[in-house]
């Protein structure tokens, strides 16, 4: 695995069984099946996208 980007700062999150269960799900969908940590990133760039902010 590289290293991560310079301009990244990790996150710790606590989530219910239930909401990992449903990421688990959708990265099951996903052609290339992403880990978890880039599931969540997806999630939350499209998040974002809806709300107009673009990163």
């Amino acid at each position: 695995m590289a290293p991560p980007k310079k301009d990244t700062e990790a996150l710790t999150l606590r989530l219910p069984r239930e909401i990992i269960e449903a990421i688990d799900d959708q990265r099951r969908e996903e052609k290339d099946l992403p880990t978890r940590p880039e599931m969540i990133r997806r999630a939350l760039v499209e998040w974002l996208a809806g709300r107009g902010v673009q990163v």
